[in-house]
């Protein structure tokens, strides 16, 4: 019996907040590489506070078309805690996650629109005052 071994997870070798702190941009040693936004990654933090603890209890995140990241903090080596403007900090982004969502941002972009448009939400920040 023979088993081949899984093919080991792509690291990142390069992490880079853009300037306007609305991206993360990440590099990875398989030469991809991906501008995933603030928006997607906030909105799909994948924190107990978003995900829960099962897929029912997934909360839909509204609002937040301009957030911005903070910080990126290093968690050992295999993740990032990515703080962001609202304060929601609670989200361990690990590099196969990061490259889950690079690989697929365009359908967690459709997916996420198509949720909130179906709640009757939006995407803009309510107004204050």
């Amino acid at each position: 019996m023979s088993t081949t071994p899984a093919a080991p997870i792509p690291w990142p070798t390069e992490l880079r907040l853009r300037k306007d702190r609305r991206a993360l941009e990440v590099t990875f040693d398989t030469g991809e590489r991906f501008a995933l936004p603030a928006e997607i990654l906030r909105v799909r933090s994948p924190s107990a506070e978003v995900q829960g603890h099962s897929p029912a209890e997934r909360k839909l995140v509204a609002g937040k078309r301009t957030v911005e990241i903070l910080e990126v903090q290093p968690i050992g080596n295999y993740a990032v805690r990515l703080v962001f403007d609202d304060l929601h900090d609670t989200g361990i982004f690990s590099w196969e996650y990061l490259l889950d969502c690079g690989r697929n941002l365009a359908a967690w972009e459709a997916d996420y629109e198509a949720e909130i448009a179906a709640a009757g939400l939006s995407r803009e920040p309510a107004r204050r005052g």
